[in-house]
């Protein structure tokens, strides 16, 4: 069965913070910094579910993870979500939006997903 998922047109604000927080564990303070202002100028493109999974090389959470669930139980309330944010290196980086890829990837792994991308 598909289902429809529905997306914010931008990411929401408190992504970005979240993204530079995660992004400082994997670079430096002021790189991950530069990573977020990118981001935030990216435009939005669309990518498959399972192609992220996939160059991510990340194991995706179950429906019983709490965030997972949240964000199906969105999705079936037909609430948006918003777009994640990418970071292009030796293997993806999803630096926000883990728990939507989980999510999203377990009702439909050819579901577009929109991304900022850099």
């Amino acid at each position: 069965m598909k289902y429809e998922i529905k997306w914010l047109r931008e990411p929401e604000e408190h992504d970005f913070p979240a993204a530079e927080s995660f992004l400082a564990l994997v670079f430096d303070e002021s790189d991950a910094a530069v990573l977020v202002k990118k981001l935030r100028d990216a435009r939005l493109s669309h990518f498959k579910a399972k192609d992220i999974a996939r160059a991510s090389g990340l194991t995706l959470l179950g429906r019983d993870n709490r965030h997972v669930a949240h964000n199906l139980e969105k999705i079936h309330e037909g609430k948006q979500l918003s777009p994640l944010l990418l970071v292009r290196g030796q293997t993806l980086i999803v630096a926000d939006g883990f728990h939507r890829l989980s999510a999203v990837y377990s009702l439909d792994e050819d579901a577009e997903i929109p991304c900022k991308i850099v």
